[in-house]
């Protein structure tokens, strides 16, 4: 049956799943009824096959020939990665990025709404972002177990971000989206995601670096040669 996987599926074709759903969202918003795994590998940056693969983990969605039903694939990607289902989120952390989170029209789209907020400073608690009271970090516990909050975003400095993971984890939170920049220890039961912007921006700075050293070592090799060409 589509959307009950057949065997478990890896980590990156769920992550490439999210990419399928997006775009199939656009061509939907341009009056598209059908795409071939050809077409849509090409939108999306990967392979026919790899297409036709990730979404085998799940079932049989297209027909040999016509391709795949984009309203009925997107559909059952929403069910399959959770869309809609309103799950709540916990912020910890309300700096510029926990305020950006709060703010961000993304997450409601796709169904997850940040229905708590907290924070160490005193200035920042009993402000209201979004219509979201951001609480202090003694309310964790009693707020995350009493709303059963199973997933959490840290934006939290790195020295405080391990500690505040056990609390969240204490509480009850089972899924941890972690901003900070620092490697987090959980139990087996927790899952987790990290997004470091320093390590992703450091990795464009070295391909920008590597892509002048080439254009450069070009320029020589065309130097070079024109400077031995006989007049």
């Amino acid at each position: 049956m589509p959307g009950t996987p057949r065997v478990k599926a890896p980590q990156m074709a769920i992550r490439r799943l999210s990419m399928y759903y997006r775009t199939l969202a656009v061509l939907r918003e341009q009056g598209v009824a059908s795409v071939s795994s050809e077409h849509l590998s090409t939108l999306t940056g990967s392979t026919a096959a790899q297409v036709r693969r990730d979404l085998a983990y799940f079932g049989s969605f297209g027909r040999r020939g016509v391709g795949y039903d984009v309203e009925s694939l997107q559909s059952h990607m929403r069910g399959i990665l959770g869309i809609g289902e309103g799950w709540p989120m916990a912020l910890v952390g309300v700096g510029n990025l926990g305020s950006a989170l709060l703010a961000y029209d993304g997450f409601p789209r796709q169904g997850f709404r940040i229905v708590e907020a907290f924070d160490s400073d005193p200035r920042r608690v009993g402000t209201v972002i979004r219509d979201v009271v951001v609480k202090p970090m003694d309310q964790v516990r009693e707020t995350v177990r009493e709303r059963r909050i199973a997933m959490a975003l840290l934006a939290v400095p790195a020295k405080a971000a391990q500690a505040v993971t056990e609390q969240l984890i204490d509480a009850g939170v089972r899924c941890l989206l972690n901003f900070a920049p620092i490697s987090l220890k959980v139990p087996s039961h927790v899952y987790l995601a990290s997004v470091d912007l320093s390590i992703e921006v450091e990795y464009l700075s070295y391909l920008l670096r590597e892509s002048r050293a080439e254009d450069s070592a070009s320029n020589d090799i065309r130097t070079d040669v024109t400077t031995m060409m006989p007049l």
